[in-house]
């Protein structure tokens, strides 16, 4: 009886891997190691596993065997930079991984040097590293060519299911190993076969030759021959059944910058897989290898200037494709405006000045959604396309292209391509069974003749094996399968550009949101918060360095270097949560760097404008800088920790002088151990220790629903998977309210402030809020201090406020998001936690509350309740993330009107950047403003020194999508350029108004 397809299939990969154990004529051990300098045999444990070690032995393999086909085969218990020297003075070294463990010589006597970690690629360590495998083989290159062969075949017929071609293919590879002249001597092939899983099950194998023979000549021969026949038939099959359908191929690494392993570990990384690509450079003059990241390139030119000479070589010959454009592939939902504007900035500047162009295409496979904000960012930047595989990841909805123009918040596209390879996504292979599926996910097929397709290994690094090079030349052959070659980023999207202006598109209008790894807006909020304080910190510095200048100081310089440390930081693993301990011991001491210089910067630019201010008589004076755009009333905490709340106004980018003893408090403050109220709000905390009323004077509004600020935890925040990563829906099934505090105290009862604290607690932890309200407030701050020791759980804030909205406002980069507060739909249903930066509102016509943070981005609103996530304690791969006590401050805000003329965002700002405050003697009062912005409300962005020429560069956006005039006035004998870009380069703006809807403005400041 005929076996089926299926059955025979089966027959031909056992059959197949028989060829596996002929692969080598002969083989030899190389003996002679040391570990750290001393002596290590064969199959040994290593001594200690303890950071960097280092191997050493020389190698020499016989006379006899032919110099093209030895290879050096090594296992060493962990990832490797191995070196080869030769006595010629020649050298060669590759990475050493899992996937890449065996390489190719130049001579046959060397000396091998290692630097060696026990750690497998994904950082998990190797607890029982030994000396696996060390020896020279003579390959049986006929054998090796054939068995590959041989594979793809299988591989093919699995991939192709029922198509017709499939019998042939069967066909042809049965023929094939029929056709062969197998050795069956019983001592050589039981000891060549020793090692096949089914062998190993035996219970006792009999006695196995040590170096068993190999093929004889005329064996090997009739490889050569089988092989060359079965290409024929492929060859013969593919003009009866052409190939289906085109990929791209891109070599590729993705190593994530830190994840499951601490940066010093990527820095090693970065050298084995850009070493390994090098050497396949060397070996094939069709591959073609693709890495992103300014930073990486930048830590090669201080650590390994030979090796990024190397690579600039490959650059300028077009093998090697440096892309993206960015200093690092960034979170994009939680850094500001400004930062993402860096991250462009500072990254095509780099890939400029070091490898002469810039990049087109941002490349962001592994992001955890985009912001809406990002299209503008990149079209300014220079960049007109877009690449992600991430939003494939959504677990309930799915963008339904994946060519498709990406629109952003002010109307800005970028072209956007996304494959869907089932086979590690952009960690793909080059074999059959992956090209047919991602040619079959391509839904833009019938308006683009190819999709791309990255293969390599990646997130540890790695990349492309010499097996994938050997692969892709093969699979040229193959009938029916997608034809895939070699070819670069930038080369696809210029083609794809050319089909859109040939074909309409589908358009995708706003955020990019990712239906999955909600918690990373949340986890590890430690880091969040102090990248948040860093940002802030140097957009301040810079501004008051300018403003300074502007009144007669030097020219202040670029921040550049600190804006790199917070660009690193913002990488995609880190700023979200997801890394583990280590990465975020270094993250909060890199950003603590930088908030502290920062801080000096600060107070240097505040010296240097108090000495270029009117002297006076004022003995006890107060310098007061507004660095926003919003007028602000004076109130702050003094360096002595006085509280103050004055009636008086800053102008906005102004420096005002005032008699300390003159500023008096706003008035109207009054406390009781309840209540706390001024000439805006009325405030009464409940005995649950939640907001039982927050009265609106202005409109005689209550803003509550019931009671707000109420704490809640929920004790099974136990996602399916990605722990640090994942918030489950179902989380709320099962919630703790605290609602029976420990203590409510009046703490503060004066002119200028008033506060009540109350203390709870849960389990192991404590939660202690102070509700604050100073005399001059709009809003109610909530200062928060968690003292946090239990795994597994979340905290939230719910707000039941007393307004009714469909939809609800985020605030975003440049811009905000408006969000359903209804679940009609599944788009909706699965929006249950999004991001926010510095508020989310919801209004009605006429008065609305807002929720307000300095520290947090994971939001929720439904209904009528505004959601904040606090903290959360997942145990993977952090056992211990926000353990401990950590503190920020959230608000609630009534107002009347919309958002934007309620004042919501001037609040949002003051909380996470309030006025900068030196004090001084020996001055005039009075109010400066070097510069003024008038027109169209907009928000400010930054005022920093321009990175190339004399003056400074402003930058402004439009934030809630309204146009019109807007005017800057300068201080006499400065000028405002024309319109510029975010690489503070002439641009043309189109739109008929001096500003557009989420518009970003950029302009050169210059003095005569």
């Amino acid at each position: 009886m005929p076996l089926t397809i299926a059955q025979r299939l089966d027959r031909l990969k056992v059959r197949i891997a028989e060829l596996a154990h002929w692969r080598d004529r002969y083989s030899a051990a190389i003996d002679g190691w040391t570990f750290e300098g001393e002596p290590i045999a064969h199959h040994q444990d290593w001594p200690h596993r303890q950071g960097v070690v280092h191997f050493a032995a020389s190698a020499e393999a016989p006379e006899s065997w032919p110099l093209d086909d030895i290879r050096l085969q090594l296992d060493l218990g962990g990832e490797s930079l191995i070196t080869l020297s030769y006595p010629d003075g020649a050298s060669e070294t590759f990475g050493l991984d899992p996937y890449h463990q065996e390489f190719p010589v130049k001579g046959r006597r060397f000396s091998i040097a290692t630097e060696t970690v026990a750690r497998f690629p994904f950082g998990e360590p190797n607890r029982t590293p030994r000396l696996n495998k060390a020896r020279l083989i003579w390959l049986d290159g006929p054998v090796h060519r054939l068995h590959l062969l041989l594979k793809q075949v299988a591989e093919a017929v699995g991939a192709l299911g029922e198509h017709e071609v499939v019998p042939h293919l069967v066909d042809a590879a049965e023929e094939t190993l029929r056709s062969l002249d197998w050795p069956s001597d019983t001592a050589a092939y039981v000891s060549r076969t020793s090692d096949a899983v089914m062998q190993q099950k035996i219970w006792e194998l009999p006695k196995l030759q040590e170096n068993p023979a190999g093929l004889t000549d005329e064996e090997s021969a009739s490889a050569t021959s089988a092989f060359e026949a079965l290409t024929a038939r492929l060859k013969e099959l593919q003009k009866r059944f052409p190939p289906n359908g085109e990929l791209v191929l891109t070599g590729h690494a993705h190593i994530d910058l830190a994840w499951l392993w601490p940066y010093r570990e990527t820095r090693r990384k970065m050298r084995r897989t850009f070493n390994t690509a090098l050497s396949l450079m060397e070996r094939s003059d069709d591959f073609r290898f693709n890495q992103s990241t300014a930073h990486y390139y930048a830590q090669m030119e201080e650590e390994d200037p030979e090796l990024l000479d190397r690579i600039k070589q490959k650059v300028a010959e077009g093998k090697w494709e440096t892309v993206g454009g960015m200093w690092v592939e960034p979170d994009t939902n939680m850094p500001t405006g400004e930062s993402l504007v860096r991250q462009v900035l500072y990254g095509q500047r780099y890939f400029e000045k070091t490898f002469g162009a810039r990049h087109t295409v941002c490349w962001l496979p592994d992001c955890f959604g985009f912001s809406g904000s990002l299209p503008q960012i990149l079209r300014q930047g220079g960049i007109d396309s877009f690449f992600t595989i991430k939003v494939n990841w959504s677990e309930t909805n799915h963008i339904p292209s994946d060519l498709f123009w990406w629109k952003g918040l002010d109307g800005s596209r970028v072209l956007t391509h996304t494959f869907d390879n089932p086979m590690q996504g952009y960690n793909g292979f080059v074999q059959p069974d992956c090209y047919l599926p991602t040619w079959k996910n391509f839904r833009a097929k019938t308006q683009h003749h190819a999709s791309l397709l990255a293969v390599g290994y990646g997130d540890g690094g790695g990349g492309v094996t010499p097996e994938m090079v050997e692969r892709e030349v093969q699979l040229r052959d193959f009938p029916a399968i997608p034809q895939a070659r070699w070819g670069t980023v930038k080369s696809y999207y210029e083609q794809a550009h050319q089909t859109a202006g040939e074909k309409k598109l589908p358009v995708w209008d706003g955020e990019i949101y990712l239906e999955l790894h909600r918690a990373t807006l949340t986890s590890q909020s430690g880091v969040k918060r102090k990248h948040r304080q860093a940002e802030r910190a140097l957009i301040t510095a810079e501004t008051l360095a300018s403003l300074a200048h502007m009144l007669g100081a030097e020219k202040p310089r670029s921040l550049e270097v600190d804006w790199r440390v917070v660009l690193k930081n913002e990488f995609h693993d880190i700023l979200p949560g997801s890394s583990i301990r280590e990465v975020y011991q270094d993250a909060e001491q890199e950003l603590g760097g930088v908030i502290d210089h920062a801080r000096a910067e600060q107070a240097k630019a505040l010296q240097a404008l108090s000495a270029n201010l009117p002297k006076g008589g004022i003995a006890d004076a107060l310098v007061v800088v507004n660095p926003s755009l919003a007028p602000r009333a004076v109130s702050a905490t003094l360096a002595d920790g006085t509280a103050l709340s004055a009636a008086e106004i800053v102008a906005p980018l102004s420096v005002a002088v005032f008699d300390r003893q003159a500023l008096k408090s706003a008035g109207g403050l009054k406390a009781g151990p309840d209540r706390l109220e001024n000439d805006h709000l009325a405030v009464v905390i409940g005995k649950d220790g939640a907001v039982a009323s927050l009265f609106h004077k202005a409109t005689g509004r209550e803003a509550v629903d019931g009671s707000a600020n109420q704490l809640w935890v929920y004790p099974v925040d136990k996602p399916r998977n990605w722990d640090a990563w994942d918030i489950d829906a179902d989380y709320a099934e099962k919630g703790v309210r605290l609602e029976a505090p420990e203590s409510i105290d009046l703490i503060e009862s004066g002119p200028h402030r008033a506060a009540i604290r109350v203390v709870h607690r849960y389990r192991n932890s404590s939660v202690t809020q102070t509700y604050v309200l100073s005399a001059n407030a709009k809003r109610l701050d909530i200062e928060t201090t968690i003292d946090w020791h239990d795994r597994r759980t979340l905290l939230r804030t719910l707000n039941p406020v007393d307004v009714r909205a469909r939809k609800a406002t985020f605030e975003c980069a440049f811009g905000i998001v408006e969000r359903a507060t209804h679940t009609n739909t599944s788009w909706e249903q699965a929006m249950f936690e999004a991001v926010a930066h510095r508020f989310v509102d919801i209004s009605e016509p006429g008065f609305g509350v807002a929720l307000l943070n300095n520290a947090k981005y994971g939001h929720s609103a439904r209904g009528n309740v505004i959601g904040m996530s606090l903290v959360r304690g997942p145990i993977y791969p952090d056992p211990l993330a926000d353990e401990g006590e950590q503190s920020f401050t959230y608000s609630l805000m009534p107002h009347d009107g919309a958002w934007h003329d309620g004042g919501v965002l001037d609040e949002a700002l003051d909380l996470n950047q309030p006025l900068v405050i030196a004090e001084a003697k020996g001055l005039s009062a009075g109010t400066f403003s070097p510069l003024a912005v008038a027109g169209t409300p907009v928000a400010f962005s930054g005022l920093k020194a321009a990175e190339e020429g004399e003056g400074l560069i402003l930058r402004l956006y439009e934030p809630a999508g309204r146009r019109g005039r807007l005017s800057l006035a300068l201080p006499s004998g400065w000028t405002a350029s024309q319109p510029l870009s975010i690489l503070e380069e002439p641009m043309e703006r189109k739109g008929p108004a001096d500003i557009m809807p989420f518009e970003i403005r950029t302009w050169r400041l210059q003095k005569g």
